[in-house]
């Protein structure tokens, strides 16, 4: 016979994995949280998402998964993210939603703290990019110096609306570290322009006013066209303390609407975008040329 204390303990334990996991059928699958009534149903080919989940905040992977499921990107950059969440994530979208999606990581950091995991095996910690298309040629690079955090940024090539893209997914350093962030932008701001149209996700830690987002506005524009250095309208803040810090930078390519939705689930809310992705006249221009002169 077992004692008390062991049987309160197991109890604990069990108790600790329902809140972690949240409503289970009885076979032990989450429940399918039920989505909008106006939530897509199914993958928007020319929509990108970048969107900070939040590490630790005690959020359930299930309730991430319906999140993104109600507006079902084709491409999804996550930022904070631990490897195993973004594992059963991804899972709750197939298993739940009906919606399938390949992933990259980009992994800065072994955290146990945050990722959990044993001592001598803790979770990944970083960013991740989720596409419903393969993804393929991914990178993924710390920044010299973090800050108090390890940091970094990732890219993949993959489809958005039928074109091959460049998307790059970031995380900066905190936001009174700017001195490490205008390192950090420098560094992406370097590699994005070698592509004459890319998707720039993340978590940026800055205000669109902030000296050191300079590199990346004379590379590109956000999705929101009231967001400037010097906005000349709303621009719409993307976190629980009414900052803008989230971005989706286009270069090359053209917004059309886009989203912010405050969410329970996180101190960062969605940011989605749908994409105008058709090539530009001067682009088509040069693919008549080439076509032309082929043989």
């Amino acid at each position: 016979m077992f004692g008390r204390g062991p049987r309160l303990l197991a109890g604990a334990v069990i108790v600790t994995c329902m809140m972690v996991l949240g409503p289970s059928a009885p076979g032990g699958v989450p429940l399918a949280r039920p989505l909008p009534a106006d939530a897509v149903r199914d993958v928007v080919p020319n929509r990108v998402m970048t969107w900070n989940i939040c590490n630790p905040c005690g959020t359930s992977n299930a309730d991430r998964a319906a999140e993104i499921a109600s507006y079902a990107p084709q491409v999804i950059g996550l930022q904070e993210a631990c490897a195993r969440d973004v594992a059963r994530i991804r899972n709750h979208l197939e298993n739940l939603y009906g919606l399938v999606y390949h992933v990259e990581y980009g992994t800065v950091l072994k955290n146990w703290g945050r990722c959990g995991g044993v001592p001598w095996n803790p979770g990944g910690y970083g960013q991740a990019i989720l596409s419903a298309a393969p993804m393929k040629d991914r990178v993924n690079v710390e920044y010299r110096d973090g800050g108090s955090e390890d940091r970094g940024y990732m890219a993949v090539t993959t489809t958005v609306d039928g074109q091959e893209i460049r998307v790059f997914n970031t995380h900066l350093a905190q936001r009174r570290q700017e001195t490490y962030r205008t390192d950090q932008i420098a560094a992406l701001a370097e590699e994005v322009a070698r592509h004459d149209r890319a998707i720039v996700l993340g978590d940026f830690n800055a205000v669109p006013d902030s000296p050191e987002l300079t590199p990346m506005w004379a590379l590109a524009g956000d999705t929101d066209p009231e967001c400037r250095p010097s906005p000349t309208g709303t621009c719409l803040p993307t976190t629980d303390w009414q900052s803008k810090f989230d971005y989706v930078f286009l270069r090359g390519i053209t917004p059309l609407e886009h989203h912010v939705q405050p969410t329970p689930y996180s101190d960062h809310h969605p940011l989605h975008t749908d994409l105008d992705l058709a090539p530009a006249p001067e682009l088509q221009q040069e693919a008549a040329t080439d076509v032309g002169h082929e043989g």
